[in-house]
């Protein structure tokens, strides 16, 4: 069962305000980028379903994060159906994201008060999301949905809720300011994080300082 509370990890969202999102077929890769973004500052963390057998590598990868980085809260994006949600619910994750808004998925987490972060797009989308439990909602593409001005339109009206725009987000000031000052409850960082190596391999020591440097820059621009 999840270690954190879908309560703790609204605030661990909002509190380091972005979320690095990986995946990788090799599970020593996922330790180490996971560890990466642990020692540059970053507290959850989202593995991505999408490569055969994920579910495998997440078992073992959030074993080993329980006793390596006891702190850091592991969930599971790119869940799309209430079965894959029950998977990785029954395996330990914390929190599910989505990348579209399925209600079924919503009793399933309900059911055993994980955190569950549906992909909208539309205001009407958010609304329900939140209705049916929806603490934080993801909204995907972030830019192709708006970017930070949809942010700050859909708070507008509706200055309860919380967004995490993913896709569109880099880790470099210019970016973070607009999503940030727009509104955004936190943002969900991917390949924009994951620093390579000329010869393609993954640099980790470069992870880590570019997610302590996001996370600097989301602090600064709250305070």
């Amino acid at each position: 069962m999840a270690k954190f509370s879908r309560i703790e990890v609204a605030l661990t969202m909002k509190e380091r305000g972005m979320v690095p999102v990986f995946f990788h077929k090799d599970i020593e890769v996922c330790k180490r980028v996971l560890k990466a973004c642990f020692e540059g500052g970053a507290l959850i963390f989202e593995f991505t379903n999408r490569g055969d057998r994920a579910h495998l590598i997440f078992q073992e990868l959030i074993t080993w994060a329980e006793r390596e980085t006891p702190d850091m809260i592991l969930g599971v994006g790119s869940v799309v159906d209430a079965g894959t949600a029950s998977l990785y619910i029954q395996l330990g994750a914390n929190f599910i994201v989505s990348p579209i808004l399925n209600p079924d998925m919503a009793k399933v987490c309900n059911r055993r008060k994980i955190a569950w972060s549906p992909g909208c797009g539309s205001l009407s989308e958010i609304s329900q999301a939140e209705e049916l439990g929806a603490e934080v909602v993801k909204i995907f593409p972030g830019s192709q949905v708006g970017g930070p001005g949809f942010v700050k339109a859909v708070l507008g009206p509706c200055p309860w809720t919380s967004i995490m725009p993913t896709g569109g987000v880099s880790p470099n000031e210019e970016n973070l300011t607009a999503w940030i000052k727009a509104g955004a409850h936190c943002v969900g960082m991917g390949s924009q994080l994951m620093v390579k190596h000329e010869d393609g391999s993954f640099d980790y020591k470069g992870i880590a300082r570019k997610t302590k440097h996001a996370i600097a820059i989301i602090k600064k621009l709250r305070n």
